[in-house]
């Protein structure tokens, strides 16, 4: 964070100082929610939840190198007071990015998002010091928090924006003024809350309604060409339009889309300043489409084709449990995406285990994907069926109704018995697996992230011994 006085802090977000000797004092430390995470210099922020109040930790966070707290009454320590801490972050978020003039970069979508959102900071670091979000910290208060992590040197910030709801990517957009502004695709993630996929594209297209207007130095909105209700927001925004996809009219494509044995897409790029060929580190080709959004991205800010195409192949996942892939020494592969799942995001993961499993036993752990509302049953049939379509070796299906509808939907789509199992939850989906799973198999778990599936993933990727058993306690 740039160097602020406390007086400036409270004028920035029209607070009282209290208990404050030096008003001169400046914060240069990051700003943070977590009084274990302060530093020297830091600003904590005292939230009030449900079952811990920040404000009891102020005094510790001061003693540990707090400069002051944000806060939302007097706490007999040096603090800016304010009537909404979460409203204070963001005046403040928004005024520290316009002092830094920094290029920003946001990015929303149903799905995808951290992925993306983790390409195109990859990208963009061989351009110059680049700021990104942190795994999906995309709402309001996790923006500034990103935002304010900038300094002097930080020429890209790179911002994940989240949505529940109408005027939520309106709101995170008024905070961190974006000059590009990415739009990946409109799916069900979150149908339940919003009511539909036109209510879903109502809110993402608030991003680009949110751009300049197209010119020097203007606006520019990365439209994804092969989801229709994404390319209709081209007639939402006043700024200049770049197109990425598969089609043929896409500004930024891939050709020759195809995966290796192991699963990974491969495929040749093609940017307004030539082309290139990229094999990807990820898994699964849903990840092409991310890939040509970073690519679009990166080819906006000067970087050549042939530079993006190095970049690509070069590129990892920086957030966890996404198609984070872990061989086994027994031959075991483990892919755990359990960060969170949609309709959308586990049918892509699902192609992405029969890729990777071809000629061996694959096995799908999969939990409930939440906030589906009237959709959550034929949503989770509909899953279960194509595990059925895709040659799943095994389904295994984790927790309650959702559960229960998965693996419904495999029985009915053909003749399968034992192939398909419901377990009530993640330990005994463990004990499942552990007497099961043989050299060879690749075992796919997923689930929204309420259901905390990654500790099956946990539990299989421990130490294997000599022996070739699981060397691991359940925690």
């Amino acid at each position: 964070m740039i160097p602020l006085s406390l007086a400036e802090i409270a004028a920035v977000v029209d607070g009282q100082q209290s208990d404050i000797p030096d008003p001169d004092a400046h914060v240069s430390g990051p700003v943070v929610i977590d009084s274990r995470e302060v530093a020297e210099g830091s600003l904590f922020a005292a939230f009030a939840g449900e079952r811990v109040d920040g404000h009891d930790f102020a005094r510790g966070a001061v003693e540990a190198g707090a400069v002051a707290v944000l806060a939302t009454r007097p706490v007999g320590v040096p603090a800016v007071v304010v009537d909404d801490v979460t409203r204070a972050l963001g005046a403040l978020a928004r005024h520290v990015v316009e002092r830094l003039g920094t290029q920003v970069v946001a990015l929303t979508g149903s799905a995808g998002k951290t992925s993306t959102k983790d390409l195109i900071a990859q990208l963009l670091e061989r351009l110059g010091p680049t700021v990104w979000t942190p795994g999906s910290l995309n709402n309001e208060i996790g923006l500034p928090l990103t935002a304010l992590r900038a300094d002097a040197e930080s020429r890209h910030l790179v911002l994940e924006m989240g949505a529940r709801g109408k005027n939520h990517i309106r709101y995170l957009a008024q905070l961190t003024p974006p000059r590009i502004g990415v739009v990946l695709n409109v799916g069900s993630a979150h149908i339940g809350e919003f009511g539909g996929r036109e209510q879903i594209a109502e809110a993402k297209g608030e991003l680009v309604e949110s751009l300049p207007p197209a010119g020097e130095g203007g606006g520019v909105a990365v439209l994804n060409a092969d989801d229709a209700l994404v390319r209709a927001m081209s007639s939402r925004t006043e700024a200049r339009v770049l197109l990425f996809g598969e089609a043929p009219d896409a500004d930024v494509r891939a050709e020759n889309v195809r995966l290796t044995e192991r699963g990974q897409p491969t495929f040749t790029l093609h940017t307004p300043t030539g082309c290139g060929d990229v094999t990807l580190r990820l898994y699964g080709e849903h990840h092409v489409s991310n890939a040509l959004a970073a690519a679009a991205v990166a080819h906006e800010l000067g970087m050549p084709a042939g530079d993006i195409a190095t970049a690509l192949s070069a590129a990892s996942t920086l957030s966890r449990w996404r198609m984070e892939v872990t061989e086994r020494a027994d031959g075991v592969t483990v892919v755990n995406d359990a960060y969170n799942a949609n309709p959308e995001s586990t049918r892509a993961a699902l192609r992405a285990l029969a890729a990777m499993g071809q000629g061996k036993r694959t096995w799908a752990v999969l939990g409930a994907m939440a906030e589906l509302g009237d959709e959550s049953l034929a949503e989770h049939d509909a899953v279960g069926r194509l595990a059925v379509r895709l040659n799943v070796s095994k389904l295994v299906a984790v927790g309650g109704q959702e559960a229960v509808w998965l693996d419904m939907g495999a029985k009915n789509e053909g003749s399968w018995g034992e192939e398909s199992v419901h377990v009530s939850d993640a330990e005994a989906a463990v004990e499942l697996l552990r007497s099961e799973l043989r050299p060879g198999d690749v075992v796919l778990v997923k689930a929204s992230r309420s259901v905390g599936l990654e500790r099956v993933a946990d539990a299989l990727t421990e130490p294997v011994d000599n022996e070739g058993e699981v060397a691991a306690r359940w925690v």
